[in-house]
């Protein structure tokens, strides 16, 4: 069984394949300053739990977008799992054509998306992750990345507005009855969900006037299951569309070995 691990800035995600079929998934919160150990030994705690012998696992695939990590997650695969990692960057193939500027400066994670988008909605397509940051990526009809938009993220945001706002808390992030709020809850809420939803509408509607034909939207990410209900521009909503990223970049390169 392949264990693809997906580490962004606020959460670990891991999925557990068995050939095509995801039979596992976790959430950890990130920490940089976690050990391989610790990690390691979280991860076949919560393996088990989920019904998931550990030792089952011969393989490990990893997008990761926290430097800091990089050593723990080596550990963690080859003392907990006895497999060299692989992770997504150069010299792994991928199976697309990367048209950034600098390919070496598109995360892991936008270019797993990128992957799975592509085989199984086919293109052309954007791309909106709600993570860390709002990540709003293309691709066209061949699966070549073209490039995107990034934001911060609504969490992000809203921390940021109410750390220098002295009357604001926290908010849920739900979506208000009416866009005039009532309230300074329902002000907040109008303002952020609402005022993401037209970011998202908007930079969709610029790609699709770059790229051309009728791309589809694919939404991932914590969020994306709230925008997806408050957009008509989005057409998909696919929570584990990094996960099988990693598992497609897995087989190209465990058929292929040597990268291409």
């Amino acid at each position: 069984m392949l264990l693809a691990i997906d580490i962004g800035n606020t959460n670990v995600v891991l999925g557990v394949f068995d050939g095509e079929t995801l039979v596992a998934d976790l959430r950890l919160h990130t920490d940089e300053r976690a050990t391989g150990d610790e990690l390691g030994l979280t991860i076949v705690d919560l393996l088990r739990r989920r019904g998931v012998d550990p030792e089952a696992v011969d393989a490990v695939a990893v997008s990761n977008v926290v430097p800091g990590l990089a050593r723990a997650v080596d550990e963690l695969a080859r003392t907990y799992f006895k497999v060299e990692p692989l992770v997504i960057g150069p010299g792994v193939r991928t199976g697309i054509r990367i048209l950034y500027d600098d390919p070496r400066q598109v995360g892991a994670d936008r270019i797993a998306n990128a992957i799975a988008a592509h085989a199984k909605y086919g293109g052309p397509a954007i791309l909106v992750d709600f993570g860390t940051g709002t990540t709003i990526d293309a691709i066209n009809e061949r699966g070549d990345y073209l490039g995107g938009a990034i934001a911060p993220g609504i969490h992000v945001a809203l921390d940021a507005l109410v750390s220098r706002a002295a009357r604001l808390v926290r908010v849920d992030l739900v979506a208000p009855a009416a866009a005039i709020g009532r309230n300074t809850t329902t002000s907040l809420q109008s303002g952020m969900v609402f005022g993401y939803v037209g970011l998202v509408e908007g930079i969709v509607a610029r790609m699709k006037a770059e790229i051309g034909g009728n791309p589809t939207v694919i939404a991932t990410g914590g969020l994306g299951e709230l925008f997806a209900g408050l957009s008509p521009v989005i057409n998909h909503v696919d929570q584990h569309l990094t996960l099988t990223g990693l598992r497609l970049v897995y087989e190209m390169n465990r058929e292929d070995p040597a990268g291409a």
